[in-house]
């Protein structure tokens, strides 16, 4: 998909229509799309990522303050990591499939980059930077509460999948788990691989991601659905 013909798209996607259109371009401009079409390097999301990032930080940081009253300074430092660090930014950039719109150059599209962590979580930064500066601090935080931290317990079990997972099993059931590698498939650059996680012979959930590690995450996932819906317990925010 063209990032340029879809603007729009994106805007209803998210339930913002921005009054400065070259915001939402630039958001959604990578240093590898300027460099190639030889573009002045500030028209891309860099500088919006930073922004974001900022802005991000704070709005996180007022929703734990006040949501969790008790929890000392430490903790809430560690809750807001968790919630905003790169592969929690991906996943929820993959819910409004960002990645779709994002002007690549040729050569970081043809390895995969509108896939890749780094790259959907710095625009998924930058888009929010871009909602700041158009119509301020308010506009950002309905988009940081509507698009990150809506749905924390599910998105919670996604970032630490593997983690809780082997907490769960080992800790709790006092059971074994493995992860096996289900197929490889794809060029050497673009592969794509199936994970399943078994505890004891039974198939808990399968994952597919650009790396291994990606699909063992998405597998753990599955499993720790799977699991909860068997009444287990998890902890969350």
């Amino acid at each position: 998909m063209q990032a340029e013909y879809s603007l729009e798209q994106l805007e209803e996607r998210i339930g913002y229509c921005f009054q400065n259109k070259a915001l939402l371009k630039q958001a959604m401009t990578h240093s590898s799309f300027t460099n190639e079409q030889k573009i002045n390097k500030a028209k891309d999301y860099e500088r919006l990522e930073f922004l974001g990032d900022a802005v991000l930080e704070l709005v996180s940081s007022e929703f734990l303050f006040w949501e969790h009253g008790e929890v000392p300074e430490g903790e809430l430092t560690k809750m807001r990591a968790a919630m905003v660090c790169e592969p929690a930014l991906a996943f929820c950039a993959r819910e409004i499939e960002l990645g779709a719109f994002i002007r690549l150059g040729k050569g970081e599209e043809s390895t995969g980059g509108r896939e890749r962590d780094s790259i959907t979580s710095d625009a998924m930064e930058a888009l929010i930077g871009a909602i700041y500066l158009d119509s301020g601090l308010e506009a950002a935080k309905a988009f940081i509460n509507r698009f990150v931290l809506s749905d924390l317990e599910d998105k919670q079990l996604f970032y630490d999948s593997k983690s809780n997972l082997q907490e769960l099993i080992q800790g709790k059931l006092k059971k074994e788990f493995h992860y096996h590698l289900l197929e490889e498939s794809g060029p050497e650059h673009r592969k794509v691989f199936r994970v399943s996680v078994e505890m004891e012979g039974e198939v808990l959930g399968e994952g597919q991601g650009k790396t291994k590690k990606a699909a063992e995450q998405q597998a753990a996932y599955k499993a720790l659905l799977r699991l909860r819906e068997r009444g287990y317990v998890f902890k969350k925010y």
